[in-house]
């Protein structure tokens, strides 16, 4: 395969269908989306990135990637496909050292830190669920457009001004918990909306106020949510109350780092889309998922198999 310089990338996209979308497995798989329609599928059609296999040649996209995403020169309509080549060669390169440490050591010096932090966060999750098995059914969420970006880090700034959680904190869970508020959808445990408060938490004192599903309200809630866990002595400790789990802030804080080191990195993380890891692979579920309870694996691969990795 070709290396990807910048401007052949540029023109290998030009003509890409477009859509906005994101995230992981870290989501319950039994999670359960409010009434819809069902089976509603994707609005458009587009391809799961087909990822070249050299090392060099991942390399070499990377480093068009990278600065593509933070160029303000870069049109709007290219930003989904560029994020999501950027998001899966991450998640690939997390489930292969190997590999990565090939690509690391040809990816030009600006970019290894960041190929660093964005390995370390992804594998903090990947151990977070590693022994079991990979879920065997598709979970019953709806993926939706997330609010706007402007609106996003205008709702994080506020938050942070007052509450002085930084603005990069919550930019950071809002992208873990639910693809910046693109999963739709109710967890096992009952949380709900873009930042997956449990009803109970949001109806404390001082926490919740307005619509648990609003991005505004939610963000600004978690800010709070943050600081009563003992988020602005140590946000580590604040980060637990979100996630028992050490290796959860861990994450969340490699990629508040990104954000912190380089805000620009936030046009990547915008467009992420929602990928689940499954018994099939690493499945994508683009805007217009929709199942209103879990369904098998195979069952929707088989009405939607551009959902599957391309290397399955």
């Amino acid at each position: 395969m070709r290396v990807v310089t910048p401007v052949l990338l540029a023109l290998l996209l030009a003509s890409a269908a477009v859509a906005v979308t994101t995230v992981t497995e870290e989501q319950a798989p039994g999670a359960r989306a409010p009434a819809a329609p069902a089976r509603t599928p994707p609005a458009v059609p587009r391809a799961y990135p087909r990822l070249p296999q050299d090392p060099a040649a991942i390399a070499a996209e990377l480093a068009a990637l990278e600065p593509a995403l933070r160029s303000p020169a870069t049109s709007p309509d290219q930003l989904p496909e560029l994020a999501h080549r950027q998001q899966v060669i991450y998640r690939r390169l997390a489930t292969d050292p190997a590999l990565a440490a090939r690509v690391r050591g040809v990816l030009p010096v600006r970019w290894q830190g960041v190929l660093d932090r964005h390995l370390a966060a992804r594998r903090e999750f990947l151990a977070m669920h590693r022994g079991g098995p990979r879920p065997a059914i598709v979970p019953a969420w709806r993926i939706i457009p997330p609010e706007p970006a402007a609106n996003l880090l205008r709702y994080y700034r506020e938050a942070s001004a007052a509450t002085g959680i930084p603005w990069e904190v919550l930019a950071a869970v809002n992208l873990v918990e639910t693809g910046m508020g693109r999963i739709d959808g109710v967890s096992v445990a009952d949380a709900r909306g873009p930042m997956q408060f449990l009803p109970s938490t949001w109806a404390e004192r001082g926490i919740g106020k307005g619509d648990i599903r609003d991005p505004e309200d939610a963000i600004h809630a978690a800010a709070r949510y943050l600081v009563r866990r003992g988020g602005l002595k140590d946000i580590r400790k604040g980060l637990w109350g979100y996630n028992n789990s050490n290796r959860y802030g861990r994450a969340v804080l490699h990629y508040a780092e990104l954000l912190r080191l380089d805000p620009q990195a936030f046009n990547g993380f915008y467009h992420w889309e929602i990928h689940y890891t499954s018994a099939a692979g690493d499945l994508w579920l683009p805007v217009g998922y929709n199942q209103p309870r879990p369904l098998p694996v195979t069952t929707y691969l088989e009405r939607f198999p551009a959902s599957a990795p391309p290397d399955r």
